[in-house]
């Protein structure tokens, strides 16, 4: 409050830090809280190894991921990072990537004008076809249907 109300300078720069250290602190505290079966991403912080493929995947969601290449970036054979990721998260990494791309365009559908190649292409996918097919497979419409009910 202090720091807010002084108006000196470098006062944005450390309240725009302060801000982000509680929000750190506050994800923190509700992950130590979560049941032990709890099957989220937020659980899967909880693990050291599933956190780094986590922090990855969200980092960069549009490569062209392997759960090879994921494995020997973060140290671990790919059956013990399947496994490990769907013990603590409660799906397949490829999965998990999947869902959280759709998640993605989603709000890129309704926060943004960008056509369905260019929101295809920032997602991950190749072709506007196999995004349209994997969005209607996962959300359940197609693209364009999803924009017109949510804007």
């Amino acid at each position: 409050m202090a720091e807010s109300a002084a108006r000196r300078p470098g006062s944005e720069a450390v309240l725009a830090r302060l801000s982000e250290l509680l929000f750190v602190e506050v994800v923190r505290r509700y992950t130590d809280t979560l049941p032990a079966e709890s099957r989220t991403w937020l659980a899967g912080l909880r693990d050291e190894s599933v956190g780094r493929v986590l922090g990855k995947l969200h980092e960069r969601p549009a490569h062209d991921w392997t759960l090879e290449e994921l494995a020997r970036q973060t140290g671990q054979s790919r059956s013990v990072l399947a496994e490990r990721f769907t013990q603590f998260v409660g799906v397949a990494p490829m999965q998990y990537l999947a869902q959280w791309r759709m998640q993605l365009a989603a709000t890129l559908l309704t926060s943004s004008s960008a056509g369905l190649a260019e929101i295809a292409a920032q997602v991950g996918y190749g072709s506007e076809a196999a995004f349209s097919k994997a969005f209607k497979r996962t959300v359940g419409a197609s693209p364009a249907e999803w924009r017109r009910r949510h804007a």
